[in-house]
């Protein structure tokens, strides 16, 4: 038996950089699980209270995150999808583990030295501890394996130091987490600052697709996408990153190399490409925003989040209680 956790924070809208670079990754790679795995998926509210929040906003954005991720492909069958902040034990096991992580340790992470930088007033002390939360999500159920990014390996690393910091002082009771570092994910650049990532967090609108933009907008945002003044289709990331951000997107999705298409596209110009892109982006989103409003207020979506919160609580109940019980803090 083995047990995978790993969740994503509901803020802001998910982009075509978001479902190539990762939400694919998460459905391909639950695909290729066995029976014998535990997969446990969850939406990491609690996370996203650690800046200020509108509470109308977040909790649309929770439920319409979770909505998207099974119109990307998810499978309830599979995975086991719920919402953190449903599962008591999370923040619970996160107090705990608190006691027993250094104030140095956590000044130290370098998300939270980035987060400082950009507050401007009113930092929260959740910023501080967030990466014992983040630990807590992950110990709470005796995780194997957490899939991890480039930005989160300082997570799993701390993750790692207090389970064995709690193993040396309580006894064995915490499996020491491995991360899965997944296939380098596509990296799908800004379509107006094309030397950028697209981010969902982006001022300029144009400058990314969204995954529930209709088929009018997204015509239009890639008729706008920057290119350059050379007239020729060529992939070049260094001398030519617009273009050569189109060639990638339209690889992804047409399953196409970069080499066939630069050879199909000789004798085009930049406005054939753009047509092509896309329709392609248009082609793969409609039946994920189809699927995506079949869901949203479907009492099946509400049916799938509890069939999860309940497998997640069982699971964490039992473990909360073997940790207080070696903390010496249960009666009984």
């Amino acid at each position: 038996m083995k047990t995978i956790v790993s969740g994503i924070q509901p803020s802001g809208k998910m982009t075509l950089g978001n479902y190539l670079g990762a939400i694919k990754q998460f459905v391909e790679m639950q695909n290729s699980l066995d029976e014998s795995t535990t997969y446990l998926f969850f939406i990491a509210d609690l996370h996203a209270i650690t800046v200020p929040q509108d509470p109308k906003t977040l909790k649309a954005n929770i439920r319409s995150l979770a909505a998207i991720y099974l119109a990307c492909g998810l499978d309830p069958k599979k995975v086991n999808l719920f919402i953190q902040s449903e599962v008591k034990e999370h923040a619970e096991l996160g107090y705990l583990l608190q006691t027993i992580t250094y104030i140095g340790e956590l000044e130290r992470m370098t998300q939270y030295k980035d987060k400082m930088q950009r507050q401007v007033s009113g930092v929260s002390s959740a910023l501080l501890t967030y990466p014992v939360l983040m630990a807590a999500d992950i110990l709470l159920y005796n995780a194997d394996e957490v899939p991890v990014g480039d930005d989160q390996k300082q997570h799993l690393e701390i993750t790692r130091d207090i389970a064995e910091r709690f193993n040396n002082r309580f006894g064995k009771t915490f499996k020491v987490p491995e991360p899965i570092i997944p296939n380098v994910g596509s990296r799908i650049m800004s379509l107006q600052e094309p030397t950028k990532k697209m981010s969902k967090s982006d001022l300029i609108e144009k400058s990314s697709i969204f995954l529930l933009d209709d088929a009018k907008v997204i015509r239009k945002k890639i008729a706008s996408a920057v290119t350059d003044s050379d007239g020729f289709i060529k992939y070049d990331f260094e001398k030519k990153p617009g273009v050569s951000n189109l060639l990638s997107i339209l690889s992804i999705l047409t399953n196409q190399t970069i080499e066939e298409l630069v050879k199909a596209y000789e004798n085009e110009g930049y406005g054939k490409l753009k047509q092509d892109v896309a329709k392609a982006i248009i082609t793969e989103l409609e039946p994920i925003q189809k699927r995506y409003y079949e869901l949203l207020n479907s009492q099946k979506l509400d049916d799938i989040l509890t069939e999860g919160k309940n497998k997640a609580s069982y699971l964490a109940q039992k473990n909360i209680k073997t940790v207080l019980t070696k903390m010496g803090l249960l009666r009984r």
